[in-house]
């Protein structure tokens, strides 16, 4: 193998960057020449590639986002779409493509695999729900924007005596609210995997202030059945919590544009060199992700049948540790 390709797709992660760096200069490093996939899959399809030397890959790895882009790609999802991407990929010479994306990325990249093409996924999204992975790419960054987003809005709840409802992001997992809500000491936490009854939630936000609380900060994932506002919108309509004032703080794409932390940046080069070597040895058709503090890889036929499931230890316990 002489050649590979790098492709960014799906939502972008804090730690892109240094994946694709590390993918480029590792395979340079392997005496392979490395392109550079432009607007993901759409780009595979349009045949947008780009050699990528070690200068072009330089300075990038302290910057969120992608320098490749990611863009939807409809045409992908059907096998022509598929055919075409692998006849552009071969008429420039590519012999192996390293895709660096979450469930959606992961699904088109088993896809490929399954029509021959050589294939390696890498573990990136902010929502930590990719099974073959303990952590992901971007999750520390996504994780510590919102802890610092929760500590900041604690000081105005407080001086104002207000129920604040801080809505994460996460999609159908909830991962990121969890976390945050327990490291952030939240007074509740509202999630897509545990039913919520807001009658529930409005006796506990009660509760909290008779006991003394300065303060309610509830976080709540994206994908929950009732987000922050709807939250926010039921209390009023069905006259909960009377005398009490409550607010909703969206921090939507902020967690995911924000600057790599440094946990993030070492993940991603990890994996990103991982990958070029399992793409090296033959090891394809797998996501290279961490297991127990290692780079392990998964099939990724078992990927994209794999659901993740939160940890039952912080589900136990985030309760107790709200009181």
């Amino acid at each position: 193998m002489r050649n590979i390709a790098v492709l960014t797709s799906g939502g972008d992660a804090p730690g892109m960057n240094a994946a694709i760096r590390a993918a480029v200069r590792a395979g340079l490093s392997h005496g392979l020449t490395v392109w550079g996939v432009y607007q993901g899959y759409a780009g595979l399809i349009e045949g947008n590639f780009k050699r990528l030397g070690a200068r072009d890959v330089g300075g990038i790895i302290q910057h969120g986002g992608t320098i490749l882009g990611s863009a939807r790609c409809t045409e992908f999802q059907t096998e022509e779409g598929r055919e075409l991407a692998i006849h552009r990929m071969r008429g420039a010479g590519i012999e192996g493509l390293i895709v660096i994306g979450g469930n959606g990325s992961q699904t088109g990249t088993y896809a490929l695999h399954k029509m021959g093409f050589p294939v390696v996924g890498v573990a990136s999204t902010i929502d930590n729900d990719l099974y073959g992975s303990d952590v992901t790419i971007g999750v520390d960054t996504a994780l510590n924007v919102a802890l610092n987003a929760i500590d900041n809005l604690k000081v105005t709840a407080s001086s104002l005596q207000r129920t604040l409802l801080v809505e994460v992001m996460g999609r159908k997992c909830g991962y990121l609210a969890l976390m945050s809500g327990i490291a952030g000491g939240a007074e509740a936490v509202v999630l897509p995997e545990v039913e919520v009854v807001p009658e529930q939630l409005a006796v506990r936000i009660q509760d909290a202030y008779e006991r003394g609380k300065p303060h309610v900060i509830v976080v709540v994932a994206e994908g929950a059945k009732y987000n922050a506002e709807g939250l926010c919108r039921y209390f009023r309509e069905q006259g909960l919590l009377p005398g009490y004032e409550f607010r909703s703080t969206v921090l939507g794409y902020v967690q995911r544009g924000a600057v790599p932390t440094c946990a993030d940046r070492l993940l991603a080069t990890r994996l990103g060199v991982a990958a070029v070597e399992q793409m090296m040895a033959g090891n394809t058709g797998v996501l290279v992700g961490m297991h127990n503090g290692e780079v392990a890889t998964t099939p990724l036929e078992e990927v994209v049948q794999g659901v993740k499931p939160l940890d039952p230890w912080f589900l136990e316990y985030a309760d107790i540790l709200a009181r």
